[in-house]
């Protein structure tokens, strides 16, 4: 793979600018040569074409992308006949949610509320036709100047009908910590219902300016949101009302049935906060009492120690018996 700098040409596209990288690929800021129209390309890093398991997640993304038509979701364009790997998206104005947070913390519930309901929109549509996205997160959420919004990065999503990602494409499958649904800390496939856990603790941040749950590792705060309740909104910022906050404990339910059954459901609840009854719930009660499962942590640090010397046993079993 040929690396890609600007004022380069891509078959029909010219590479403009550079606008973000990240791990796995370069995004720049180009042109069709066709039609004029800006366009984002995508590009790969070279040393990722090695790594079947990222380059899986690139097709993978493209593959759901040209298939979504939504103003909501970040448009893939398909070509044939490419001269390299890359991938063509729309051009869209705006920010990272990500960015907006790390500039204002949290938002005003008027705001936090309207993007939600936006993410709600375009949840509706990837489920309706079959894909869960599995990381959502502000990363991936583009916001522009009227709050209007994009989900991005389709890598992890899953299709229906689509192969099953495999125990190598475990962290894949898990998403981030801060976001991901207790059903995907247990190791299932998730559901519609796990994007809906994820736009909850997104909507908490929103609101409180931290997320649900924390940790000092990615296995503390998984274990986190199995044990422990979150400090209730209202706790951190009294301007959230109590229907706003049942909303987001409906949201984060640990069990996936009891959750909201779509985003439409949430999203209008949302709508209608005037009609949001607010239960009685130990949350309210008994955030504050901080459980930790010891033995299974002590397990966990004692098989990650493992892990070397099972690699050394089988290096010298080999170097032995080859």
């Amino acid at each position: 793979m040929t690396p890609v700098h600007p004022g380069d040409q891509l078959d029909h596209y010219r590479i403009d600018s550079l606008v973000a990288r990240s791990g796995m690929a370069s995004i720049f800021k180009g042109a069709d040569l066709r039609t004029g129209r800006p366009v984002a390309i995508k590009v790969p890093h070279p040393e990722m074409e090695s790594d079947p398991v990222l380059f899986d997640r690139f097709h993978r993304e493209e593959e759901i992308g040209k298939d979504l038509d939504h103003p909501g979701v970040m448009k893939v364009f398909g070509d044939d006949g490419r001269s390299q790997v890359y991938m063509v998206m729309e051009w869209a104005e705006g920010r990272l949610l990500r960015e907006i947070l790390r500039e204002r913390r949290k938002l005003p519930p008027e705001r936090a509320v309207r993007i939600t309901l936006g993410i709600c929109d375009a949840l509706e549509y990837v489920h309706t036709h079959g894909v869960v996205h599995r990381d959502l997160k502000p990363e991936n959420i583009m916001v522009d100047d009227e709050d209007h919004i994009k989900l991005i990065d389709f890598g992890i999503a899953s299709l229906a009908g689509s192969r099953r990602l495999t125990f190598t494409k475990l962290s894949q499958v898990m998403g981030t910590p801060e976001y991901i649904s207790p059903e995907q800390v247990k190791g299932k496939r998730g559901d519609a219902r796990s994007d809906l856990y994820a736009l909850g603790a997104m909507l908490y941040e929103m609101l409180t300016g931290t997320t649900p749950f924390s940790g000092p590792n990615a296995f503390a705060i998984m274990n986190d949101r199995l044990l422990n309740y979150p400090k209730p909104p209202r706790e951190a910022d009294p301007e959230v009302t109590p229907e706003l906050q049942e909303v987001i404990y409906r949201a984060l339910e640990r069990d996936p049935k009891s959750r909201y059954a779509s985003a439409r459901e949430f999203a209008w609840d949302l709508g209608h906060l005037d009609q949001v009854g607010v239960a009685e719930r130990p949350e309210l009660r008994d955030w504050k009492r901080r459980r930790a499962s010891w033995p299974r942590t002590v397990l966990f640090y004692l098989m990650l120690a493992m892990i070397p010397v099972v690699i050394f046993g089988l290096l010298l079993y080999v170097a032995r018996h080859g």
